[in-house]
């Protein structure tokens, strides 16, 4: 999903040639459909941007006809359907495709975003990356995790090259901070 998002910002931003690349005749890439275990927030973000650029001047009630479309399924297709027959009978009305889309993350977003960021945490490593951006990407994993200090400095640790790391081990002061 972050490629997809590159790309439709990188559209946005530049590209542009003789205007025939522009507004709703933009090229954009391919839409992923969405089911229960996507991200929730990657498609979101994706159609926002996706709505924002193509489809600015349709209708609200199209434009949420057009995100359901990518909604599928087992239990997608349960909230889908309850949404088509609400929206037909005029049980639930929507003033944007915004407020749709927060509806959608309100449904499906998972509950346990605490134990996720856990898991994500665990899992980063810097690898081929500068130490600078290891920290950044650390940074953003670690918003929300709520870590206390020395864990996230743990964990931030264990997620370093292993030289760099071994060096530290070595170091006469354990560092406090990971800046």
């Amino acid at each position: 999903m972050q490629a997809q998002i590159q790309v439709l910002l990188i559209a946005a931003g530049g590209g542009v040639t003789g205007g025939s690349n522009t507004g709703p005749n933009m090229e954009v890439t391919k839409l992923l459909v969405f089911s229960r275990e996507e991200k929730v927030e990657g498609f979101i973000m994706a159609f926002r941007l996706f709505l924002k650029m193509k489809m600015r001047e349709v209708m609200v009630e199209e434009q949420i006809q057009w995100v359901l479309s990518y909604i599928q399924g087992e239990l997608a297709d349960v909230w889908k359907e309850n949404i088509l027959e609400d929206l037909v009978s005029a049980r639930v009305e929507f003033e944007s495709a915004g407020e749709f889309l927060l509806e959608l993350k309100k449904k499906f977003k998972r509950g346990d975003e605490k134990s996720v960021k856990v898991a994500e945490l665990r899992r980063i490593k810097q690898e081929g990356k500068t130490m600078k951006e290891f920290v950044q990407e650390f940074h953003r994993v670690a918003r929300d995790s709520e870590y206390n200090k020395r864990t996230l400095i743990e964990e931030f640790k264990k997620g370093m090259n292993k030289t760099i790391r071994r060096k530290l081990m070595e170091a006469e002061r354990s560092p406090m901070s990971i800046e």
